[in-house]
């Protein structure tokens, strides 16, 4: 399903029919694509939502065409309101690397549309095809590597692949950890209510965290963590599991039910209730930064280096530790 024209109160997006539905009934075929909705609703999309580019009449037994665009437009949802700005932290004819806010997300959700970063690169680059290269998570910021075309995103997504390209963040931890060590605790998706949490697990994917601290407060530390490997949340599950949680971490550190509770808030208002941001250390988002990303240039295959400045709000963080 990709994108295609919007305006305010609609969404719309094209699904392409591939070869092997073609002559399918339009209501079967959607339910393949859109598996997780029942009988009854897919019926209801198609005789509010569906279009035929040709002008045909969408009914649940229209015969489907090999091949043909199929048009879903549904009412946009109310987004609660992110950060839109980032700047450019480096570019040439191949790469863009951008200063992602925290709390702006990465790409499409349930709850996001106008605002990810994948919408603000269509509207600030209309004339080019922009790929995201990896992922972090919306609430942390930092650099994020994106593709200018198509071989240069499979390059890009080939070299995080095979480990080629080295990321450090920095993370503001609870407590006082070592000097320095490593993390080494596999990962899995927990059967949990959130259905996102992840954690150490024997029969987990393997998970490996270099981490040294490079400030110390009295009751915390900022540290630079390199992940060897790239698992989803892997250094917020790592530092928590060591006893080390990241400051303001809604999931790892103050637990499910406040984190479920601050997603309900989250579109009522735009602003924490003050019991919940005490229960985020104070913070309105988790502490953790990309901070430098080294990669193999596309064109030259020689490292390049790109780092994002510790933001404004951590700085001023940390400064209230002092």
């Amino acid at each position: 399903m990709s994108p295609a024209d919007t305006d305010a109160d609609t969404l719309s997006f094209d699904i392409r029919v591939p070869p092997e539905c073609g002559g399918w009934r339009l209501d079967h075929f959607l339910k393949r694509r859109i598996g997780r909705l029942s009988r009854t609703r897919i019926q209801e999309i198609i005789k509010d939502q569906i279009q035929f580019r040709d002008g045909r009449r969408a009914r649940p037994s229209s015969s489907v065409r090999a091949g043909e665009i199929i048009v879903l437009c549904r009412p946009a949802p109310v987004e609660p309101p992110v950060p839109r700005r980032f700047d450019v932290l480096f570019q040439d004819d191949s790469v863009l690397a951008v200063d992602k806010p925290a709390g702006l997300p990465m790409h499409t959700t349930a709850k996001f549309w106008r605002n990810t970063l994948t919408a603000l690169l269509r509207e600030r680059f209309p004339d080019q095809r922009m790929e995201v290269a990896h992922r972090i998570d919306r609430e942390t910021s930092g650099v994020v590597l994106v593709a200018r075309g198509p071989e240069v995103a499979s390059f890009l997504t080939q070299a995080f692949a095979r480990r080629a390209v080295d990321k450090t963040y920095l993370a503001l931890v609870k407590g006082s950890p070592p000097d320095e060590g490593a993390i080494d605790l596999p990962i899995k998706l927990l059967d949990t209510p959130t259905h996102v949490m992840m954690g150490p697990a024997r029969d987990g994917l393997p998970a490996l965290t270099r981490f040294r601290v490079v400030r110390r407060f009295a009751e915390h530390a900022l540290c630079e963590a390199s992940p060897e490997t790239g698992r989803q949340h892997q250094i917020r599950v790592h530092f928590a599991a060591v006893g080390h949680p990241i400051v303001g971490d809604k999931l790892y550190g103050a637990g499910e039910a406040l984190f479920m509770r601050a997603c309900e808030e989250e579109l009522s208002a735009p602003e924490l209730p003050s019991d919940l941001l005490a229960a985020f250390d104070g913070l309105p988002r988790h502490a953790l930064h990309a901070h430098r990303l080294t990669f193999p240039h596309p064109r030259t295959a020689q490292p390049t280096t790109v780092e994002s400045p510790l933001p404004a709000d951590l700085a001023a963080y940390m400064a209230s530790l002092d």
